[in-house]
């Protein structure tokens, strides 16, 4: 089966900047587009019988949302190839299962009814948290959807090999011609009392250096597959949460990985993926990491 980018569309203002963004993205992977829909979509947003799509003539008002939403792709990309599909179903199973073909699944990051105020739409929280694949959630600052900062930023956690997230963010960052920055967070110990600030003041060096360290054998094998990157190493000592965000004010992209959930249930979002999807300036990728 080709693999493609497919994008979720509702009609909403965040699902046609998903959709804008997705083709552009598309054009820069040289991947087909496809488009989805899945018509049950209203009852993860909390909309009423009286403010869904169908109410303006059923079957007629999807049909014209989702080829808008193609026309509009189409002009975006039309060197792309683009589809569209309508599936009779529920939307988070519906997006969950074609996330197991794509090279990765792209949502908005707000819905259509009546949670839009909350941070994160419940759609894009729930895909998220259970999809097979990549999933990249479209949101921030209008500078940060255009591509214009040339730059991607990657978290890169305490496992002492390459993860998926930094393999993603490796080709990511290739395929766009930026700069790829690696954030490596850590911490200071806790608290010292005064007979114990030598140990404290010696102990600090050393978290420094084993950040460095993580850092450097986490991007190793990824990059050598991608030898004209231009990488920034960033070792940070704070929270992990902070430094992202911090780092993505002025990013195109970031790239966070999370741990499957060992009953298969999908993804562990923790404090920090879950942060960033809520708060950060710029799209989202969110890869499920391989058990090590």
């Amino acid at each position: 089966m080709e693999r493609s980018l497919v994008v979720g569309v509702d009609g909403s203002r965040s699902s046609l900047r998903a959709v804008d963004w997705a083709a552009d993205e598309a054009a820069r992977l040289g991947l087909p587009l496809r488009l989805l829909h899945a018509s049950l979509w209203e009852r993860y947003e909390g909309l009423t019988q009286s403010s869904g799509p169908h109410d303006e003539g059923g079957q007629e008002a999807v049909d014209r949302l989702v080829v808008e939403a193609l026309e509009r792709a189409e002009r975006r990309a039309p060197g792309v190839k683009v589809t569209a599909d309508v599936l009779p179903e529920e939307t988070v199973p519906a997006l969950r299962r074609a996330s197991a073909h794509a090279h990765a699944l792209v949502v908005g990051s707000r819905g259509r009814g009546a949670l839009t105020g909350v941070l994160l739409g419940s759609v894009s929280l729930a895909v998220t948290a259970r999809a097979v694949g990549p999933v990249i959630v479209v949101r921030g600052e209008p500078r940060n959807l255009d591509g214009g900062f040339g730059r991607v930023v990657v978290g890169v956690g305490g496992r002492p090999d390459a993860s998926d997230a930094v393999r993603f963010a490796c080709a990511e960052a290739a395929a766009r011609e930026a700069e790829l920055e690696a954030v490596h967070a850590w911490r200071q110990p806790a608290s010292a009392t005064v007979e114990g600030s030598l140990l404290f003041g010696a102990a600090v060096p050393a978290r420094e250096a084993h950040a460095r360290q993580t850092l450097q054998a986490a991007l190793r094998a990824p990059i050598s597959a991608h030898r004209c990157l231009t990488v920034r190493r960033e070792t940070v000592e704070g929270t992990a949460r902070k430094a992202l965000l911090d780092a993505a004010q002025a990013a195109d992209l970031l790239v966070v990985g999370a741990r499957r959930r060992g009953d298969g249930r999908g993804l562990w979002l923790g404090r920090t993926v879950r942060e960033v999807l809520h708060r950060a300036p710029c799209p989202v990728a969110v890869v499920p990491e391989r058990a090590t």
